[in-house]
């Protein structure tokens, strides 16, 4: 039986997407195991416990009415035909299946508002078996004067609605590129997003419940189930202190880019936090819990979405105990276009680079790019967020002067004067790379 975290379980096909016809004839019920979840002693159908239900139902984007009758090791006519994909996803790169997380190649990420079908996935545990937003309740409780539990239609209802947009990092985007390697979802660019979230402020809903002087954090929970299928045992379970909280950036979503939410992105509700890493913005958000202490929910304790308190050589051990959370992301840009590795066509000279770039507190003032390994920078045409943590798009046209390979980079600056490095600042846990990006360029 595979571990609960099994990440790179799976057989890759051209290092996107799993075989499932592989998978199922070398082990058909590790297959479900892993694919749709833990198969019982002596339970050939592991995938048809609730949890494993809601994520087939999510991969063919339908309910299956007779899915008791479903042998073991069988795979539905709508997933083969092809290897997995996950319905309402395109172009994605998963890096494993239980849980499922997948990222998305830089150049997909061109739009200003990232399209549902590309937004990354980063998922702990397996999906709630009932996403429905008629069922759903949200319950705000813990130190507060008043207790609520909220529809999504008394949320609606109770407390005026706002659309932004915002952008959503893993901590561990570009955890790929460490050396020596750190643990975890090998992350290269593409755990980043920014999507239209309409829903309500946090702090409407916080101050309708009253936020007793007692209370210093939130504690945040979802309806997503542990990997290992134990009742009662959370995936992740994190917070922020309440002066974070209270900031009025913070959303509870029901809609992305206009439409409910997708399954992989929480579905029918969920949270949302600007700037700090993006496993505090809970997914199938059902409680939040304001405590008088810091909350010590799954992966609020130990090194989880830590840092050293000051710089380490690579390779150095860190005593956890010192290690200190990460709250506001770093400055960081990402080159959209041109894709990496493009040849122009013969005599043609001039590229057009454009991208994104974002912080976690305060704006971005500049983006440069380079031709020539660092020697020189040239300044880009850098808009404004449409929004307090939107990502803000940059673009220039550079003359490349000869045949030859060229690598563009790209370097942000913040309003604080912070910019991107070059190299990869090493912490344990691969958190937090704002390394400058890099793309190829051929010209002939």
């Amino acid at each position: 039986m595979p571990k609960d975290n099994s990440p790179n379980d799976l057989p890759q096909d051209g290092g996107t997407e799993t075989d499932l016809f592989q998978l199922y004839a070398d082990d058909p019920d590790k297959a479900d195991d892993i694919v749709f979840g833990r198969v019982a002693h002596g339970d050939r159908r592991g995938f048809l416990k609730g949890a494993g239900l809601a994520t087939m139902g999510a991969l063919i984007g339908a309910a299956i009415p007779f899915h008791r009758n479903m042998p073991a090791g069988f795979i539905p006519e709508a997933l083969a035909a092809t290897p997995l994909k996950i319905d309402g996803k395109d172009g994605l790169t998963i890096l494993n299946d239980r849980p499922v997380n997948a990222e998305t190649p830089a150049h997909l990420l061109d739009d200003d508002v990232t399209p549902t079908a590309r937004h990354f996935i980063r998922n702990n545990g397996l999906l709630p078996d009932d996403m429905s937003p008629d069922n759903w309740t949200l319950t705000i409780d813990g130190f507060v004067d008043t207790p609520l539990k909220l529809s999504i239609a008394d949320l609606k209802a109770k407390f005026p609605t706002v659309t932004r947009k915002i952008w959503l990092e893993c901590g561990g985007n570009g955890r790929a590129f460490f050396d020596p390697k750190a643990k975890g979802n090998q992350w290269s660019l593409g755990a980043v997003g920014c999507a239209e979230w309409t829903g309500v402020r946090l702090i409407d809903v916080l101050k309708a419940a009253g936020v007793k002087k007692e209370a210093i954090y939130t504690a945040h929970f979802g309806a997503d189930t542990h990997l290992s299928g134990k009742e009662g045992k959370l995936p992740i379970s994190r917070g922020v202190p309440i002066a974070k909280a209270m900031d009025e950036n913070n959303m509870i979503a029901w809609a992305m880019n206009g439409e409910a939410i997708h399954p992989m992105n929480g579905a029918p509700l969920r949270l949302i936090i600007p700037g700090w890493p993006g496993s505090v913005s809970h997914k199938w958000f059902n409680r939040m819990e304001l405590r008088d202490v810091v909350h010590d929910g799954p992966k609020m304790t130990g090194d989880a979405y830590r840092l050293p308190p000051h710089p380490v050589a690579p390779g150095e051990k860190v005593d956890k105990k010192k290690m200190v959370f990460i709250e506001a992301m770093p400055v960081k840009s990402l080159i959209t276009f041109p894709e990496t590795g493009v040849k122009l066509p013969k005599g043609e000279r001039s590229v057009q680079v454009r991208g994104h770039a974002w912080v976690g507190e305060g704006k971005v003032s500049s983006v440069e790019v380079s031709i020539d390994f660092g020697a020189t920078w040239i300044k880009t045409n850098l808009a404004d967020p449409a929004n307090p943590f939107a990502w803000q798009r940059f673009t220039q046209t550079v003359n490349l002067p000869q045949e030859g390979y060229y690598e563009i980079w790209a370097r942000a600056v913040d309003d604080k004067g912070r910019s991107q490095p070059f190299a990869v600042a090493w912490n344990p846990k691969g958190y937090c790379n704002n390394a400058m990006h890099r793309v190829s360029v051929y010209a002939s």
